[in-house]
């Protein structure tokens, strides 16, 4: 597919890295962006394009998409990766993180598609892949405004999939279990700093001290099990509109489903050692 061309957000590590590279393996002409330029040496030795952009700057995710329809003329995946998680309690993180979480996650994955679907739409066809979560579909103590933002990505791709089929866009969600990557203990570290002097101190210390082994457990699963999902997806003439990949993903919605709200609450506690 010499002229197939594909974006990845978030690609300095974890999925965005091992979605880049499997993509280029599949033959697609690869444009890989994040804030952390340096991070990206093997990508760009490996062939690929790389990018610097910052999705709470306007600016630079303009910037970037101008270059690859300047060196391309299209853009046929887009790939919205770039994300982290921002824990605490409700009563605890401050409304400046909170809009943080929501302009990383999802206003500029928002923005970055507004700015591709006019070339899409052009061409009468393209992939849009958002990369929510398992967070999309449940909740935990302690995650609200991450768990509000992967909602947000959930209803924001069915409503976009609805309008745009007519013009041949497809868009897809990936929706990853516990994955081995730096999200982890990003969010941890979050969880710390938002929690210190809290009421729910104990459960924040109980909850990051999860996190913080969780790439060591046996659920864990690789990123290369999420980039192959998206693999599928962009080459399959109709994609699924979510896959639920890796780390537990498929149980847990099951779970999820069959449960009560308030039995689900207590299955959650449980498996996150907070009790």
């Amino acid at each position: 597919m010499p002229n197939k061309i594909a974006l990845v957000t978030g690609a300095s590590s974890g999925i965005g890295e091992a979605t880049a590279h499997h993509l280029l393996g599949l033959g697609f002409s690869v444009y890989a962006a994040a804030r952390r330029v340096d991070r990206m040496q093997g990508l760009a030795a490996a062939g690929i394009h790389v990018a610097a952009a910052d999705l709470t700057d306007d600016a630079s995710i303009v910037a970037l998409v101008d270059r690859i329809i300047a060196d391309e003329g299209r853009i046929d995946v887009l790939v919205n990766n770039a994300g982290y998680g921002s824990y605490g309690a409700l009563e605890d993180v401050p409304i400046a993180e909170a809009r943080r979480q929501f302009e990383v996650n999802v206003f500029g994955l928002a923005r970055l598609t507004q700015l591709v679907l006019p070339h899409q739409r052009a061409q009468k066809d393209g992939y849009i892949v958002n990369v929510s979560s398992v967070g999309g579909k449940i909740w935990e103590p302690l995650g609200s405004w991450y768990h509000a933002t992967k909602f947000a990505v959930e209803g924001l791709s069915d409503s976009l999939r609805a309008e745009t089929a007519g013009f041949g866009i497809k868009v897809v969600v990936i929706e990853p279990g516990i994955i081995r990557s730096e999200w982890a203990g990003i969010s941890a570290d979050t969880l710390d700093a938002a929690s210190v002097g809290s009421a729910y101190g104990e459960q924040a210390r109980k909850l990051a001290a999860n996190y913080r082994r969780i790439n060591g457990e046996r659920l864990a699963s690789d990123p290369i099990v999420v980039a192959r999902a998206i693999g599928r997806a962009v080459t399959a003439r109709r994609p699924k509109t979510r896959y639920a990949v890796g780390g537990g993903a498929s149980l847990v919605l099951f779970v999820k489903r069959i449960l009560p709200d308030r039995a689900f609450d207590g299955f959650i506690r449980r498996t996150l050692g907070m009790n």
